[in-house]
């Protein structure tokens, strides 16, 4: 699966988002310092505990469009996650190349994360369809993942995930 270099940068965000352990203590401020170069240089990472509660429905909002079981569940989800939104887009150079950015570099923290990972998880299910995002089939996994494999055939959020379910499928049925 092939998306644009920006859009698939917004994918990661929301799945890095997704899969964050923000109730964990520093669990908001390691993933605003992880991710900082998403948002306007010179912004503060600091989020009061009212807009740290709000980061985490938006990561549950993510979470919830790949959890969903159709097309149908997807797009309420989907459009529920959007509706949080305030999209601005703006063409820019700053790193050398032209690309667009989703929210305007003027706007608060929460509401650049917010747009940026509503924007880019869109681009995956609009363009590529929503049977692209899953989660994780390994037994003491639930991690959210963006399947780009050719055939649509991802199982797994890592390879690690993989081999550790190849190896106990293999260790069981050693064992009958």
């Amino acid at each position: 699966m092939d998306y644009d270099t920006y859009g698939s940068g917004a994918v990661e965000l929301a799945i890095d988002l997704a899969n964050a352990q923000l109730d964990a203590p520093d669990g908001v401020r390691d993933f605003l310092h992880t991710h900082a170069e998403w948002l306007t240089p010179g912004v503060s990472l600091e989020l009061s505990d009212r807009d740290a509660a709000t980061l985490a429905r938006v990561s549950a909002a993510v979470r919830a469009v790949a959890l969903a079981d159709s097309q149908p569940e997807v797009l309420d989800r989907l459009n529920a996650l959007l509706a949080r939104a305030h999209p601005r887009p703006y063409a820019t150079d700053h790193d050398g190349e032209l690309h667009l950015h989703y929210a305007k570099p003027d706007a608060p923290l929460l509401e650049q994360l917010t747009t940026t990972v509503a924007m880019g998880i869109s681009q995956v299910v609009v363009q590529h369809g929503w049977q692209r995002l899953g989660v994780c089939s390994a037994e003491s996994c639930d991690d959210v993942y963006v399947d780009t494999s050719r055939n649509a055939s991802r199982r797994y959020c890592s390879n690690t995930c993989a081999s550790r379910s190849t190896v106990a499928a293999y260790r069981a049925r050693r064992k009958v």
